[in-house]
């Protein structure tokens, strides 16, 4: 199947939102159960107490924690607006910034973080200029604390469709802003998975979009997700990556197959490490991840240097700290979805059935 094509679902009554390109699974969302705190989400709260040596604080939420690391000017008692940053870990507080953003499919507005900005992605400055007199006329009258982004998806979309945007997320934050007073509640609930889809995923515009029942079954994607809930990657010739998540780490290990010539190891490597953004964004995966390449000669490592920054140069906040002195490679990437593992137990049914 060549093209794109975005498939809204539902598994066990939750949304379910994918992303194929050209045949293969590119974005995946699952919801998560109904009292899951879902990223996103913007809670007023109430600071509690700083955490010695971890520069954070901990706040108050229904029903749980938060840990803040902003904790300039912050004192216990006071009232703050935060927003979810990442999914909860167990065992520890659910992640949130005071930084909050109100997202929309063309605008984002942002709190304390004035100005009026305009995607680089476009280029063409009579375009450029149009959409900055929209959001001139959008937030004429704002607060000054009020900053806005007008997004790349904003080249495609009309004039009405961006100053909708605009005022339904000034009028949101404006309303939220102005919520301090009281105890810890839940303000503006975090977006679906088919919300993000819409949001986040239509630039560059898909081909098609099917959001009828059945639509994993039809676009082959319970297929591919019943896939990514084995440990194994497979690629050509023999080759494979077991991904295991433990409690401290990520492990990945690649293997060469029955080939262990020099190339077919730098081959296999070179395959997964393309694929690797990729393998962790589906299934949920992030933190600290350590791979163990095949075997290949030390002068051939900076060649998965270049490959390794071009993969992950696109996805989120990775850090590629490099080689280790026993030849695995580290790296870290943020935690921004639940695992995969844990929306989708291995004991449960296929996802089609």
């Amino acid at each position: 199947m060549i093209g794109s094509v975005l498939v809204l679902d539902e598994i066990a009554g939750r949304q379910v939102a994918a992303l194929v390109v050209d045949g293969r699974l590119e974005e995946l969302l699952i919801d998560p159960e109904a009292e899951v705190i879902v990223p996103g989400a913007i809670y007023r709260s109430v600071a509690d107490r700083p955490v010695k040596g971890q520069g954070g604080i901990f706040v108050k939420l229904p029903g749980g924690s938060g840990f803040l690391r902003q904790i300039s000017g912050v004192a216990p008692g006071q009232r703050l607006l935060v927003q979810v940053t990442g999914p909860t870990e167990p065992g520890k507080a659910t992640p949130v910034t005071t930084r909050l953003l109100f997202k929309s499919r063309f605008a984002i507005v942002t709190p304390d973080a004035p100005g009026l900005n305009i995607s680089r992605k476009i280029k063409d400055e009579d375009l450029r200029a149009d959409l900055a007199a929209l959001a001139e006329g959008g937030m004429a009258g704002a607060s000054e604390r009020l900053g806005l982004i007008l997004r790349s998806g904003c080249a495609d979309a009309t004039p009405d469709a961006i100053a909708e945007d605009i005022a339904a997320m000034r009028g949101l934050a404006e309303a939220v802003l102005a919520d301090i007073t009281g105890g810890p509640e839940l303000l503006v609930d975090g977006p679906s998975a088919h919300d993000i889809a819409f949001r986040d995923w239509l630039d560059p515009a898909v081909d098609d979009a099917d959001t009828e029942a059945g639509s994993l079954d039809r676009h082959g994607v319970a297929e591919m997700i019943d896939t990514l809930r084995s440990p194994r990657v497979d690629f050509d010739g023999g080759a494979h990556v077991m991904i295991e998540p433990t409690r401290a780490l990520v492990a990945v290990d690649v293997n060469t197959g029955p080939d262990t010539t020099p190339a077919a190891s730098l081959k296999a490597n070179i395959a997964a490490a393309r694929d690797l953004p990729r393998q962790l964004r589906l299934r949920g995966l992030g933190g600290q991840v350590v791979v163990d390449f095949a075997p290949m000669p030390k002068r051939d490592r900076h060649i998965l240097d270049q490959v390794m920054k071009a993969a992950f140069k696109t996805d989120g906040e990775a850090n590629l700290a490099g080689w280790t002195t026993l030849g695995l490679y580290e790296l870290t990437r943020k935690r921004d979805r639940l695992p995969l593992a844990e929306l989708l137990p291995k004991a449960g049914p296929k996802v089609g059935s």
